[in-house]
């Protein structure tokens, strides 16, 4: 099931995942999605940037660059990444909810005109920080006991930065997830942790049963997985090559930070 408001929610919910993009969940930590519904433990997707932008809207070049990466007109690329989301939630059995956010390249264009900005400070007046203090306060207020999974902001992107930063104001318990790819880089972890002001702990949850499910929900983000690969990973591949890429990434990945006696884990984080 797939909501635009909250008032379209009748179910309880012990997990709550923010995810600041159309596949963040999925990447980051679709394994413990999906083992948390086969326990029985239902979970929402909070996705946050969903909205449109106009299609006669004067994108910048940054924003160009990613349709072109893509493969899709501006018309086209909320419309099908929408699409994919829907089908990656099918498959992790999750309930999804858009929140209707501009991502950053459509929000402040001005302000997130290249990849240095988009992946640095994030604007002082960036109105995603009132849209973030709404969204959480109502989902805290609607679902009081449930665990909130944030971004840790690995990576940089102001979007996570910003989705982690305003979680981390939240009462009752909250998670932060290593954001995927962007957490296989050398040094990105250990960066993003060094700029966060409140100590935190891992704890790495076992998810061998379900990496099959992780791996067909980021294959339903087609559009976005060459994209991944090449500015992500470093691998310059086309469409088809590019999601052997992620899988061998995913599972790398994944063994990783795997909790003694499993295969494949992912890795959260929690206030020490």
């Amino acid at each position: 099931m797939i909501c635009s408001h909250l008032s379209e929610l009748h179910r309880s919910y012990q997990h709550i995942i923010l995810s600041p993009h159309l596949d963040d969940a999925a990447l980051s930590c679709g394994g413990s999605i999906a083992a948390a519904v086969a326990a029985g433990e239902p979970v929402l997707v909070v996705t946050v940037c969903t909205a449109a932008p106009p299609v006669d809207a004067a994108f910048s070049p940054l924003a160009q660059h990613f349709h072109a990466e893509w493969g899709l007109s501006p018309g086209e690329v909320i419309q099908t990444r929408l699409a994919e989301e829907q089908a990656a939630l099918a498959t992790l059995g999750a309930d999804g909810l858009w929140a209707g956010a501009l991502d950053a390249i459509y929000r402040m264009p001005q302000a997130y005109h290249s990849r240095e900005t988009l992946f640095g400070a994030p604007d002082p007046v960036d109105p995603l920080v009132t849209t973030l203090h709404e969204l959480c306060h109502h989902l805290r207020t609607r679902f009081p006991q449930a665990v909130i999974y944030a971004p840790l902001g690995v990576g940089q992107h102001v979007d996570h930065q910003l989705t982690c930063r305003i979680a981390a104001q939240l009462a009752g318990p909250v998670m932060w997830y290593e954001d995927f790819p962007y957490v296989a880089r050398d040094g990105e972890l250990e960066r993003r942790l060094a700029q966060l002001d409140w100590p935190l702990r891992p704890l790495a949850r076992a998810i061998d049963e379900r990496m099959n499910a992780r791996l067909a929900a980021i294959a339903a983000y087609a559009s976005q997985l060459a994209e991944l690969s090449h500015s992500q990973l470093g691998r310059a591949v086309d469409a088809i090559e590019a999601g052997e890429v992620i899988n061998a990434a995913v599972r790398a990945y994944a063994q990783r930070v795997a909790p003694p006696g499993a295969w494949y884990g992912e890795r959260f984080w929690v206030r020490a």
